[in-house]
């Protein structure tokens, strides 16, 4: 049983990056467009403080949560804009506090969790490891998209090893989602690691299907947050170059993804 507090901590990093980001941002520039369409600055912010919340009643409130999971089912197609719709609607100084708020709340409740809990989430049941995992993923994932609308580059960490391990782990999920069935064998993932460039691993050396390449551009790809086409992940493998055309980090339907060309800097 892996112990959570090393991704929770990488999660509270990764919070704190982007929150010193915006901080200090003029109320006007909380309104500039993201690469994401019809979303400003502020629709980021509030989407990330409407999914902390959602987290945070699914460890803390379940009944709560199947409350919100009701809402989802009665408008699949625009709860996720009209929650982050919503939020983008409060003053900066107020969706600022209540972002701090609620993902310092999630944190102590992640902390606080039993050992070998699960707790219900849009997709299958997730622990408190693999909540703050996908809570990490979209920081990061949102947080590039404020980054792109500021004109600012950031620096990939090794905190991204956590999303590229989820990257890997839901190869199945992406299939499924597009309606086909998943494959059978192992795939081996070999990437290189920012900075130090150390090489992250991931299924059996020799696997006849594999995907290579920068750590930073697979967790680009399986977060939707850049095309193919711009990324230098190589596939071995019909199986693996299916994959690279599909991969889906985030739980929900499949996204539209970003054409060529439009990659996160």
């Amino acid at each position: 049983m892996s112990d959570p507090t090393p991704v929770i901590d990488d999660l509270r990093e990764e919070s704190e990056a982007l929150d010193a980001l915006v901080a200090r941002l003029a109320p006007g520039e909380w309104r500039l467009a993201t690469p994401a369409p019809g979303w400003t600055v502020a629709h980021q912010i509030a989407h990330l403080a409407w999914t902390d919340r959602s987290a945070l009643l699914a460890v803390t409130d379940e009944a709560g949560f199947q409350a919100l999971v009701e809402q989802a089912l009665a408008a699949p197609d625009s709860f996720v804009d009209d929650g982050a719709a919503q939020g983008a609607r409060r003053t900066p100084e107020e969706l600022l506090a209540a972002w701090r708020q609620g993902r310092d709340a999630l944190d102590a409740a992640l902390r606080k969790a039993p050992a070998g809990a699960r707790f219900p989430w849009y997709g299958p049941p997730m622990a408190a490891a693999s909540m703050a995992t996908a809570r990490l993923m979209e920081t990061w994932a949102h947080g590039l998209d404020v980054a792109d609308a500021l004109g600012v580059t950031v620096a990939p960490t090794t905190r991204l090893r956590h999303i590229a391990r989820l990257g890997v782990r839901t190869r199945g999920f992406a299939f499924l989602t597009h309606g086909l069935t998943p494959p059978t064998e192992e795939f081996r993932v070999e990437l290189t690691g920012p900075g130090d460039g150390q090489p992250w691993t991931y299924g059996p050396d020799g696997a006849e299907q594999q995907v290579t390449g920068p750590a930073l551009d697979f967790c680009l790809l399986v977060t939707q947050r850049a095309h193919r086409a711009d990324l230098a992940l190589t596939a071995t493998g019909s199986d693996a170059d299916r994959w690279l055309d599909i991969a889906q980090a985030f739980a929900g339907p499949p996204g539209a993804g970003r054409g060529p060309g439009e990659r996160t800097p």
